[in-house]
């Protein structure tokens, strides 16, 4: 069986609004299922995607400040 795990993730949320995807989302880091990080992954995929340098400059310095505050 062929499985592909981005394109069923992208069909579950291909016809929401912006409500339902934030929906989404709060659900899945409020849950904190592991089973939910591969989702989460494959938005993130797509967010990065369509950035510019810019943004995504700021997503590591978001990124890098988080992780070290998680060590503190």
């Amino acid at each position: 069986m062929d499985l592909n795990l981005r394109k069923a993730i992208l069909s579950n949320v291909s016809d929401h609004n912006q409500e339902q995807l934030e929906a989404t989302i709060v659900d899945a880091i409020q849950n904190g299922e592991e089973k939910m990080l591969p989702g989460l992954g494959v938005l993130f995929e797509m967010i990065w995607k369509e950035a510019s340098e810019d943004e995504k400059q700021e997503m590591l310095q978001t990124l890098e400040t988080s992780l070290h505050q998680q060590q503190a």
